[in-house]
């Protein structure tokens, strides 16, 4: 009985970057350094705005600024303001001891986080009390609203959630007790 030969068979390896198993083993990793690479880039990109180098220093000239609303409790200022949505309108309405105030007034918006989406808006109020600012779209924020006159000699201050209060409503002897 003869052996039946066998074909001498060459087997070649191909070297292991043309295999796919290892790119698909290193794949992983790779993904998991960029998204450190693009986290460190974030971090390092944008500042925190809520923390303040020196909040001694700014927390005693809080104190001194409430002689501004201790100035609008004594006027008996109240103001409403409302954002229109449809029409990109800030409307309100500002009174003086439940009479209509006109005059300049200043308006500030300031955003709960981030602070290039501040507004700091003037506009006159009618000798009703009424004003309106177009203003761009709000986002959804929990918003600081300041109000003050002219000469800034008094201020209404206070918070708004919007979208979920569709109104905000300042006044100024809730302020002063603080």
């Amino acid at each position: 009985m003869q052996s039946a030969a066998i074909p001498n068979k060459m087997t070649t390896h191909k070297p292991w970057y043309k295999h796919r198993w290892p790119w698909f083993l290193m794949l992983g990793p790779a993904l998991v350094v960029a998204a450190g690479c693009y986290t460190a880039y974030l971090a390092f990109s944008n500042q925190d705005a809520l923390v303040v180098d020196d909040y001694y220093k700014q927390g005693k000239a809080i104190n001194q600024d409430l002689s501004r609303d201790r100035k609008a409790a004594a006027m008996g200022m109240d103001a409403a303001l409302r954002y229109e949505p449809a029409s990109g309108q800030l409307v309100g309405v500002i009174s003086s001891q439940k009479q209509p105030f006109s005059g300049k007034l200043h308006v500030s918006l300031v955003h709960s986080t981030q602070p290039l989406k501040d507004l700091k808006l003037d506009t006159w109020a009618d000798q009703k009390g009424k004003f309106a600012i177009t203003i761009p779209l709000l986002d959804i924020a929990r918003w600081q609203v300041v109000v003050e006159g002219e000469q800034r000699d008094w201020r209404l201050a206070g918070e708004w959630l919007w979208p979920q209060q569709q109104q905000v409503e300042l006044q100024a002897d809730q302020v002063a007790q603080r």
